[in-house]
């Protein structure tokens, strides 16, 4: 497979640079198993969905991860943390025009300083002399990091429309975007109707935004990410099942937490059991998912790794036809965008 087996023609007009005013006026692009394409809003998700099915959302919170400072030699720095590593620590980012030696000092224009202590994966790790830890000293000090095809700052409503309604574990710097679109009237239909939720924790870093580079997609290096499936998700999940409900992975982080976490014996037999660490989990065709039965998603970027999971998922063919659809269709893309309901192609 090639890098440009993934590629496909976006009109710039189509990627969403503001939410809608509500969460859940998005459209929503259902993929029937047999390739059927159906136009619904996302408040028809109930009447997708049934009694007994589980839905998994992505409780990670995002940090406002984006800060500015000064070199000592004057030249502006932007940086972007990928993650924490601590009280004082974590892996960035910069944008600079001359790469800093490991000891360099940047003046944070939010006041304090950080220190460069060196390189690791591609990122740099820097040391924060700032007033208070450094995940409460963001919360007042940093930006919000709205994703880089999103052309303006963010503004006011994005601290909170950037959030998932159940986001709770502080640690990412990237929303699980499909769950943006759930408010909580939404939720409280689907748990009227006897729907029922769990939830995983994949802190999406700053990689999720970075190109395939390789043309030969299986030699790509997948970035690193923290997840945490806990034991009380795998007992929903194996109730659910038990009961013959489907499990539905709101999101393609919830998919990659899972198959994470999912241990295969030599027989090929799968276990979902719980787990936490890193993952660097590579999904592209030729995976089979054995988690589970159904995926919301938003519209991927051209040659994204996120692309080619849902082409994992439901079929390359399936998945492109359906993106045709949707541009033809006028859909809204990306992190602000419209979402999909894929269910997975069929045999073996």
């Amino acid at each position: 497979m090639k890098r440009s087996d993934f590629d496909y023609d976006l009109p710039p007009e189509l990627i969403a640079q503001a939410p809608l005013p509500e969460r859940s006026a998005s459209r929503l692009l259902v993929v029937r198993p047999d390739g059927d394409l159906e136009d619904r809003t996302f408040r028809d998700l109930p009447a997708l969905l049934r009694k007994g099915d589980l839905l998994v959302f992505n409780d990670t919170r995002v940090i406002p991860a984006r800060l500015f400072g000064r070199k000592s030699t004057g030249g502006r720095v932007e940086i972007m943390i990928e993650r924490l590593l601590g009280a004082d620590r974590a892996r960035v980012q910069l944008g600079v025009s001359k790469s800093p030696k490991e000891g360099a000092v940047i003046e944070l224009d939010a006041g304090g300083t950080a220190h460069v202590l060196g390189r690791e994966e591609g990122f740099y790790v820097l040391r924060f002399d700032v007033p208070e830890p450094l995940e409460s000293w963001l919360l007042h000090a940093g930006r919000l990091p709205l994703p880089p095809y999103i052309q303006r700052e963010p503004g006011a409503d994005d601290a909170e429309r950037y959030q998932t309604v159940f986001a709770r574990e502080v640690g990412a710097v990237a929303a699980p975007t499909a769950g943006l679109h759930f408010d909580e009237a939404l939720l409280e239909r689907l748990r009227a109707m006897g729907v029922d939720f769990g939830h995983v924790t994949l802190h999406v870093g700053a990689g999720t935004f970075q190109p395939v580079r390789e043309d030969d997609v299986s030699r790509h290096v997948m970035h690193s990410e923290w997840i945490n499936v806990g034991a009380a998700l795998v007992e929903q999940v194996r109730r659910t099942r038990e009961a013959g409900g489907r499990v539905i992975a709101v999101g393609t982080t919830v998919v990659r937490a899972l198959e994470s976490a999912t241990r295969r014996d030599e027989a090929g037999d799968a276990e979902l059991a719980p787990f936490a660490g890193e993952t660097r989990l590579f999904i592209l065709p030729g995976y089979r998912t054995t988690t589970v039965d159904a995926l919301v998603t938003n519209f991927h970027l051209p040659q994204s790794t996120l692309l080619m999971l849902v082409s994992a998922f439901a079929g390359r063919d399936r998945v492109f036809q359906a993106y045709r659809h949707a541009v033809n269709a006028r859909y809204r893309f990306f992190s602000y965008g419209d979402a999909m309901l894929l269910f997975p192609r069929p045999g073996p």
